[in-house]
């Protein structure tokens, strides 16, 4: 039974990481593409 607990939160805890890292990766994003240097054409 404390197996299955513990799979449980390691599980929870690789979804709640890799939704920071998701949102993490789109706000570099956005703030890379608002602060891109405008070119001449």
């Amino acid at each position: 039974m404390k197996k299955i607990v513990l799979v449980l939160l390691a599980a929870a805890g690789a979804v709640v990481a890799k939704k920071k890292l998701d949102q993490s990766k789109a706000e570099q994003a956005l703030w890379a593409e608002a602060t891109d240097p405008v070119s001449k054409s």
